[in-house]
């Protein structure tokens, strides 16, 4: 909204490594053997029920190249 007049100086931009923080953060913690196998078998869960939507989804996708033997109502046959 408001915007600044003066100009930045580039000293200031080439010198700003000099004001950065030296203190380096804390190492992280290492995920115990449980979270592993829990993230583990969160991935294994997750992939298979994509295969086995895919495995479960392909025949309704498949185009059946003979059509089976079309329905015809009961009146129809019976004449």
């Amino acid at each position: 909204m408001f915007r600044r007049r003066e100009p930045v100086p580039f000293a200031f931009i080439a010198e700003a490594d000099k004001y950065r923080s030296n203190v380096t953060p804390p190492p992280r913690e290492r995920a115990s053997v449980s979270e592993i196998a829990g993230r583990w078998l969160i991935g294994l869960t997750v992939v298979a029920g994509l295969a086995g939507s895919l495995l479960f989804g392909m025949p309704a996708l498949s185009q059946n190249q003979s059509p089976a033997q079309t329905q015809q109502s009961e009146a129809s046959n019976s004449r």
